[in-house]
């Protein structure tokens, strides 16, 4: 990585506990990621942003800054990024998936409380993420008990809006996620001094669309046989869409994906054609938790598809584009994030109907689902899936980990002996 020290100064990080973070990084990545073999070419800019994620993206966060824009935080698909992108500011997610984070977050978190929260809220705390420390707003929501109890702990450092997320889906609900949206529009207004006009957000909603689009083409790519490229990898890329400029970003993807088609084209993979198929589905996976698709593939299957945060969910349903008001593209914004199936609501048949699907379209041998610890809402699910799984006659396998490796060999032995059952 560059010597990005005086910018990580200037955020007021404390430098010498960051030091230790950009030490593990690089070996962590590298005994995952660069170990592989048959990489696409592609995935060189993503391995970039990686080996810079901590100094090109938050410097060109501060120059936004500089120059008179906004920084807001987010932490769930559910934050319509377009309003931030039409007022002039910028988006970036802020999940944390590391257990370095951790123990700064168990400070003033209960140590029962999903690692996710514990290593978002100790990321603030510690000082030792920029894309924390830049942030001008942390933007929340309320799908999860804790996660409504750390945002009252943040607001005590950085500005934070909360938006309401309604626990159905009935017509009603929708129109209350709509007047959300137009809270938060109001919110994004105020605080940045610009006024989104219907031009701008039709403009912004067609620049995240197009994201979301190079997205499902990479996914599309991985219900070929042979695979043409590692679950790792897709999990990698798709993760950086978080907070990568979008247009760069979609850049970036559809490129990845006309060496991916090539590839498929000449029936070449990075697995072979009989590996098993894996679906992973449950709690989401933010950078660096490479954790368990790095167990999976050195164990001899192919992850294929994720019905995550961190994968379908994040990409598909595209918004509607055709709205000429404020108010028409404010309903297109809430009938599509509403279309997203979290475990915060009840029913949720959706997700389930949406795991069956896409067992079909992916041609999937088996479902992992593997949850963080202390996460009720996806644990508790968990049985209606494996229900309804068992049902369909598909393969299923519940895990619940945290983001330490202290369960590493145990994992492994369960998964190999999945897939030992799915390839008799």
């Amino acid at each position: 990585m560059a010597d990005y020290r005086k910018m990580w100064s200037d955020l007021g990080m404390d430098l010498e506990k960051h030091d230790l973070l950009c030490e593990a990084l690089p070996d962590a990545f590298g005994a995952i990621y660069m170990s592989q073999e048959n990489r696409p070419e592609g995935m060189d800019f993503f391995n970039f942003v990686v080996s810079e994620i901590h100094g090109v993206r938050p410097a060109e966060l501060i120059e936004h800054q500089k120059n008179g824009g906004k920084v807001f935080g987010t932490f769930c698909v559910y934050v319509p990024d377009e309003i931030i992108f039409a007022a002039g500011g910028i988006a970036t997610g802020l999940c944390g998936g590391s257990q370095f984070w951790v123990a700064g977050g168990e400070k003033v978190l209960p140590a029962n409380t999903c690692p996710l929260i514990k290593a978002s809220v100790g990321a603030r705390l510690d000082g030792t993420c920029p894309f924390f420390k830049i942030a001008d707003m942390y933007i929340g929501e309320t799908t999860c008990d804790g996660k409504k109890k750390a945002w009252e702990i943040l607001q005590q450092e950085v500005p934070v809006y909360v938006m309401d997320i309604p626990q159905m889906k009935r017509e009603k609900d929708i129109l209350a996620w709509k007047e959300e949206i137009r809270l938060l529009l109001k919110r994004i207004e105020e605080f940045t001094g610009n006024k989104v006009t219907p031009e701008i957000l039709a403009e912004k909603i067609k620049m995240i669309n197009n994201k979301r689009k190079a997205l499902a083409r990479l996914y599309n790519t991985r219900k070929s046989s042979p695979v043409p490229i590692s679950g790792k990898d897709a999990l990698l890329v798709t993760q950086i869409a978080f907070y990568d400029d979008p247009v760069r970003n979609a850049e970036q993807v559809n490129k990845l994906c006309d060496e991916l088609e090539a590839r498929i084209a000449k029936g070449e993979g990075v697995f072979p054609k009989n590996a098993p198929r894996i679906l992973i589905t449950g709690t989401p996976m933010a950078i660096p938790n490479w954790k368990l698709h790095h167990i999976i593939e050195t164990s001899g299957a192919a992850v294929v598809v994720e019905e995550l945060c961190t994968g379908t969910r994040y990409f598909e349903n595209l918004v509607d584009e055709s709205g000429k008001t404020l108010d028409e593209q404010i309903k297109a914004l809430a009938e599509r994030y509403m279309k997203t199936n979290c475990a915060c609501f009840t029913p949720n048949t959706g997700r389930i109907d949406d795991i069956l699907r896409l067992v079909k379209e992916y041609h999937v041998d088996g479902v992992i689902e593997c949850n963080l610890q202390f996460c009720g809402l996806y644990s508790t699910e968990a049985y209606l899936v494996q229900q309804k799984l068992k049902e369909a006659d598909v393969p299923y396998m519940h895990l619940e980990t945290d983001y330490s490796e202290q369960d590493l060999e145990q994992i492994r032995t369960r998964v190999q002996a999945f897939i030992e059952l799915l390839e008799k």
